[in-house]
């Protein structure tokens, strides 16, 4: 009897668990893009408009301390608070994630609507004090904190919840990927990567897509200062809404 129940209970969970495992690799093939255009905007708009802070490549704020403090300069605080803030907020979001119990596509979309919330609210603090008239002022580095704090919650997004996709914040790693399979596809001899590592294209369409943002992003801080933060929330919404 015991055996019977085990495998009725088995057999009932296993339309959802297919059901789950679908939407996982639909999210896997449609969120990346998306999410590298929402980190290269983010990355460009703080660097442009809070003091030339990166958001998302954050170990870069390391170099430019390092160059400040070698060469002389204005030295802005955040650069070196933003890599313990980023910590700091990939571990909170690990615990939101380990106290809603979800996982898989479910997790997903939770920490998809945290990233929103913090783009909401970066929006509307940059917004309501105007953070980039002052490039390294307090309200400026407050702003880049919590551009960093949803830049981590995207990296955990796809760490606990996506773990089939790659960085969609750091492209170094897409553009070793893309040359080195570039060439894998241009040699007549045996491909050297995994037949399991990233293909070409996805490579490519997270580069192309955090290069957009940026671009995109540089001209929108140009031209709206603060509200260009309107961008990257407007895409974290559409995110949520990726089926």
């Amino acid at each position: 009897m015991s055996m019977l129940a085990s495998d009725s209970r088995t057999f009932a969970r296993t339309p959802d668990s297919a059901d789950d495992a679908a939407e996982l690799s639909r999210l896997e093939a449609r969120l990346p893009l998306l999410l590298s255009m929402i980190a290269g905007m983010v990355d460009a708009t703080g660097f442009f408009t809070l003091g030339h802070v990166f958001t998302a490549h954050v170990t870069g704020n390391i170099v430019l301390a390092a160059g400040v403090a070698v060469e002389g300069g204005s030295f802005h605080w955040a650069q070196l608070l933003a890599i313990p803030v980023f910590m700091l907020a990939l571990g909170s979001v690990w615990l939101v994630a380990q106290a809603s119990r979800r996982r898989g596509p479910s997790l997903a979309r939770l920490l998809l609507l945290v990233q929103f919330l913090l783009l909401v609210a970066l929006l509307i603090f940059c917004v309501i004090t105007k953070a980039s008239a002052d490039p390294v002022g307090l309200l400026a580095g407050t702003a880049a904190m919590i551009a960093v704090s949803a830049m981590a919650c995207q990296y955990a997004l796809l760490r606990l919840a996506v773990p089939g996709a790659i960085s969609t914040a750091v492209m170094t790693g897409n553009l070793a990927n893309a040359v080195l399979s570039a060439m894998d596809l241009l040699t007549d001899r045996h491909p050297l990567l995994p037949h399991d590592s990233t293909p070409l294209n996805r490579s490519l369409g997270r580069l192309f897509g955090f290069l957009l943002g940026c671009v995109v992003a540089a001209a929108a801080a140009s031209l709206a200062a603060d509200w260009a933060w309107s961008l990257p929330a407007a895409l974290a919404a559409v995110a949520i809404a990726v089926r």
